[in-house]
């Protein structure tokens, strides 16, 4: 695998992700090195052009992991600013007793009460995150994507990150920079959901031979600048239900943040079976729900992202370990989707991933061990306690708010079964059976258009970069995607990455927001996502 062209740097440990998980496997083995009397060359790879601008999430946190972390996190001025001080659950406009202006308000399940838990933007935790990483002497190189896995005789090696300066027609340009060979004995990726190498990881290594297909939700955030009337901070609102039908999950959420700023979001289950169905469209018609309009009137939006989520659970978890290497994080798929969070198991995961990955460098242990302690963690008993609880709403929004109190409050996640999931790209039903949803015209003022939004997401790639999205085969957009599905790429992309334009397939890879849902919904799993030139896509400043 060695290369003539490609540089190569030697690490003790390589982490492919600089996110919740990431930082922390970097942080707590920089812990355990310095513990030990031992200074471990950590690496930390990041895609983005710095760390936290490719993390997007709601979000807040639950600080359990953190604590375990890092104990005195308030001191070293860790970003939770804003504690939850109330919280509200409603179903929106589902009912036939409902109107679309109104809205019935429901207890709020245990699994997704908040109470001691912050309001946050993931994307400036992260970068927080980084720093106290960088102190203990972890190395962070933000703009280097992990493009292929070094694998030899059977063995992960490392990875090697991606060519900088190769045109769309291949040749290299004045500025190019050949990949680098990153090598260690162990390499931890932490990728995030649907990480492009994790997938290659999980086929090469038959990962999933043992688990459920992972489920993922596609979720859009915009944050708002609100008048000081309409803010409550440490607030949390949630709601299912409108402008959704009721065969499709998903919900709403608003986050009151500090600084009259309120993040507002909607996640769609990618298991939905209408191929005109857009997300991005149902997103902006549940701001002018009454109970959401009222809040954003006379503010101004500030950012706009999207990013898919994974929704398996527990029994969507693969085989964590391999030869030379780890899955952490929701690389791994460790979201509690009924909890609305997956920040601290993510950590977690990392910690304990850490943990064996130092007893193996020590010669006193290995990195299998990553497997059996999640297992017998914190994190397995919360996943395994709501593991029905999403896969139930396959049967409709209403059985699926009755099996998730049953779950909830009469066996509290110990029912002597499991439910199973199937593939999201195998769910669409055929365009000639569904019909169109209305979507009202962008307002400019409460709701609007794709692009629009897209400006908010500061994205670029450099125009002359090959595509990254890849089609492995160019007539199926066309043969079977449009004549059969009407396009579905054209209506669940948020970012309008997909045209049909002449009866072809147009591919706007520039305005990829690496949200990584086509990879995922496309009926026959012919569009691969693979990882664009070094910092391309977008730069959130603090979602």
């Amino acid at each position: 695998m060695q290369s003539e062209t490609h540089e190569t740097m030697n690490f003790d440990v390589v982490i492919v992700g600089a996110g919740p998980a990431g930082l922390s496997a970097a942080i707590r083995l920089a812990q355990l090195g310095k513990e030990s009397g031992r200074e471990l060359n950590i690496c930390v790879l990041e895609k983005a052009s710095e760390v936290g601008a490719h993390i997007l999430s709601g979000a807040i946190l639950e600080p359990r992991a953190l604590n375990e972390l890092l104990p005195n996190w308030q001191a070293l001025g860790a970003p939770l600013n804003t504690p939850v001080t109330k919280e509200s659950f409603y179903l929106m406009g589902s009912l036939q007793a409902l109107v679309r202006n109104k809205a019935l308000k429901l207890p709020t399940p245990p699994s997704m009460r908040n109470h001691g838990n912050y309001i946050i933007s993931l994307g400036n935790f992260c970068r927080w995150l980084g720093k106290q990483a960088e102190e203990l002497g972890v190395q962070i190189f933000a703009g280097f994507p992990a493009a292929e896995v070094i694998i030899e005789d059977g063995v992960t090696k490392g990875i090697i990150t991606g060519d900088f300066g190769i045109a769309k027609n291949g040749e290299k340009t004045a500025n190019y920079q050949p990949g680098i060979e990153v090598r260690a004995p162990i390499t931890l990726f932490a990728e995030g959901c649907r990480g492009s190498l994790s997938q290659k990881l999980m086929e090469t290594y038959q990962l999933r031979a043992q688990c459920d297909p992972q489920t993922y939700g596609l979720g859009i955030k915009e944050l708002w600048e609100i008048p000081a009337e309409n803010h409550n901070a440490g607030e949390v609102f949630h709601s299912v239900g409108w402008p959704l039908d009721l065969d499709t999950y998903g919900g709403g959420f608003l986050y009151h943040l500090e600084n009259n700023q309120i993040a507002v979001g909607f996640v769609v289950g990618l298991d939905y079976q209408n191929p005109y169905l857009s997300p991005y469209e149902e997103f902006q018609k549940f701001k002018t729900h009454p109970l959401i309009s009222k809040i954003l009137q006379n503010g101004r939006r500030i950012s706009y992202g999207a990013r898919a989520l994974n929704e398996g659970g527990w029994q969507s978890i693969p085989q964590l370990t391999f030869a030379g290497g780890a899955l952490i994080g929701d690389a791994a798929g460790f979201l509690n989707v009924a909890k609305i969070k997956g920040t601290h198991t993510s950590m977690k995961s990392g910690m304990i991933a850490a943990e064996a990955a130092f007893a193996q460098l020590q010669g006193t242990g290995d990195l299998s061990t990553y497997e059996t302690n999640i297992r017998n963690s914190w994190v397995a008993v919360e996943l395994k306690q709501v593991r029905n609880i999403r896969p139930a709403f396959r049967f409709g929004l209403f059985l699926g708010l009755l099996h998730a109190a049953v779950e909830s409050y009469i066996l509290r996640g110990k029912a002597p079964w499991t439910l199973h999931h199937t593939p999201d790209n195998e769910q669409l039903k055929l365009a000639a059976d569904c019909a169109k949803p209305t979507y009202p015209a962008p307002d400019g003022k409460l709701t609007f258009s794709k692009l629009d939004s897209l400006f908010l997401s500061n994205t670029n790639h450099a125009e002359n970069q090959p595509c990254h999205l890849h089609l492995k085969d160019p007539n199926i957009p066309i043969q079977v995607n449009l004549a059969k599905f009407n396009a579905p790429e054209q209506y669940y992309c948020p970012a309008g990455v997909y045209e049909i334009i002449n009866n072809q397939l147009q591919i706007n890879a520039q305005n990829c927001l690496h949200c990584k849902t086509c990879d995922i919904k496309d009926p026959t799993q012919n569009i691969i996502w693979k990882t664009p030139e070094g910092g391309g896509g977008p730069n959130y400043p603090n979602m």
